[in-house]
């Protein structure tokens, strides 16, 4: 396989990659890793031969189909036969011995429950695997769905490693000795220099500034190369942008994750829709990012966009390993809705049937919100908790040191930045019924002095507006207003009517009415 893969390093050596002894990976006592049914032989041949052949559509059937249907069937409870074992079936071929233990790690943190010494060895395997891609010349074609899940994988691993070694209280001796030797493994400056690393050796960055010159094809290729090339280097490059963009949102650094997205154009559709998985995470960290940096009005607009895309489309994704993920992330991106709604009214800005889901689900709890007292606090504590992503700490942690989650320091700045708009919605509430109003008559109806209405009314100017990405000051409030000789002047911002959006779902409505009418059998 050396001629289809043009690369340096010598064919598979076992003698690198010692696998987890049997028992050790969580799960059947029984399971031997040098015993290869023969339908697994049959696998991983006619997987190797299909990458030879860069047949691109056999390999997503066989990595989406087959493989899952053989985990379900044969290794519910128990991980793959080891990579020692099937290499002599694909000529020890050093690159695909790497893709099957991606795969056959992927299955135990699916399936089992990994060991520290699995999770090391992950993360060795990665490295060998990245290495390859940066420093090698590697020609084949890999579907989207699987270089995606590459990424996406690799950062959650590091997300699980920082869980697993933050416990340090539940450790045995065995797995603290471990913890010491190999400390440097899921290395957060390791995860991000390779995720970089990727993003600048396939230049991918420069690819969509020529793309949007004219001069690059690929959105309409959807990355991949027909020109006999390889779509390796350059996707995984695409995709590690969103996997950055993750990383960063996990280590509460958003300005940073933004940043690192800023070359995919997030409001069109491109290459990251294709894959359900990369469309939802990047739409998830992004509104989620932004909603912390109060700009609301863009994680609503983004929110709404996707919310409104599964909803027309998650029955096509049923069969997918992913749905189930897809559903969590769904019931998630509506409860961040719900916080960003209350904090910023902008119905405006929601579809009919997002909206109509949304107040089925959290109605009654929007309600709540709204009046920011101690029940309010501790719905906003429940749905952040619940929709923001499993933050981590990077740092090794100290034996027996007072530790605080990361989870509730970024609850907490959360809550400290509610209690902040505690008054503003009052103000609002005025405001939406007064042109004009004196300062006087306003603090008489909010029971404040003057003093405390104008640090009321600076405050509301302040929490109403944003820094976006471009630097640019915006507004994410429907109500702004100046003062002028004591008076507040309120101007209302009037968004045009979207004719276009109801004609469109009366439309959808007539040709569902239509097609339940043609299902109607008369006598």
């Amino acid at each position: 396989m050396a001629s289809s893969y043009d690369y340096d390093e010598g064919s598979y050596d076992s003698r690198s990659y010692a696998t987890s002894a049997p028992g050790q990976a969580g799960g059947d006592v029984s399971y031997d890793p040098n015993f290869v049914p023969d339908s697994v032989r049959t696998f991983v041949v006619h997987l190797y031969r299909y990458i030879r052949e860069k047949n691109v559509y056999e390999i997503h059937q066989m990595y989406e189909g087959s493989f899952q249907r053989l985990s379900e069937r044969m290794f519910r409870e128990s991980p793959w036969p080891s990579v020692e074992a099937v290499a002599p079936y694909v000529d020890n071929d050093h690159v695909f011995c790497l893709l099957y233990r991606e795969m056959w790690f992927r299955h135990v943190y699916a399936r089992l429950s990994p060991t520290g010494r699995q999770r090391v060895d992950s993360w060795d395997n990665y490295c060998s695997l990245f290495g390859v891609v940066l420093h090698g010349v590697v020609s084949m074609q890999l579907p989207n769905q699987w270089l995606w899940d590459m990424v996406d994988e690799f950062v959650y691993q590091f997300q699980s490693y920082c869980q697993y070694r933050a416990k340090l209280k539940t450790k045995t001796d065995e797995e603290l000795q471990l913890l010491k030797q190999y400390d440097q493994a899921w290395n957060v400056y390791g995860v991000l220099n390779y995720l970089q690393a990727l993003v600048e050796k396939s230049m991918i960055i420069q690819i969509l500034e020529r793309e949007k010159d004219g001069l690059e094809q690929f959105s309409a290729t959807d990355g991949y190369d027909y020109d006999g090339g390889s779509n390796v280097l350059k996707m995984l490059g695409y995709y590690s942008m969103i996997g950055l963009l993750r990383v960063h949102c996990l280590l509460g650094d958003y300005h940073t994750g933004l940043k690192c997205l800023v070359p995919i154009d997030i409001s069109q559709q491109g290459v990251y829709t294709i894959v359900i998985g990369s469309h939802i995470s990047a739409i998830y960290h992004y509104g989620f990012a932004n909603m912390m940096l109060r700009r609301y009005v863009e994680a609503i607009r983004e929110f709404n966009k996707m919310l409104s895309y599964i909803l027309k489309y998650k029955q096509y994704h049923q069969k997918s390993p992913q749905y189930d993920q897809i559903l969590k992330k769904n019931e998630q991106m509506y409860a961040l809705l719900a916080i960003c709604l209350s904090l910023c009214p902008q119905t405006k800005l929601i579809e009919e049937n997002v909206s109509i889901q949304l107040k089925e689900k959290y109605n009654d709890k929007m309600l709540k919100m709204q009046r920011y007292d101690e029940e309010a606090y501790a719905v906003f504590d429940e749905l952040f908790s619940y929709a923001c992503p499993k933050f981590i700490t990077p740092s090794v942690p100290a034996l027996g040191s007072p530790s605080q989650t990361s989870i509730r320091l970024q609850l907490k700045l959360f809550l400290y930045e509610v209690k902040q708009q505690q008054l503003l919605g009052g103000v609002r509430s005025f405001m939406k019924l007064y042109s004009t109003i004196s300062l006087s008559k306003l603090a008489n109806y909010m029971e404040v002095d003057e003093a405390t209405l104008r640090t009321i009314l600076m405050t509301y100017k302040h929490k109403m507006h944003a820094v976006d990405s471009n630097g640019k000051i915006v507004s994410n409030s429907d109500v702004d207003f100046y003062i002028n000789d004591g008076i507040v002047h309120v101007v209302e911002a009037k968004s045009p009517k979207q004719y276009g959006d109801y004609f469109l779902r009366q439309i959808l409505k007539f040709e569902e009415m239509i097609g339940e009418l043609d299902r109607v059998k008369l006598d």
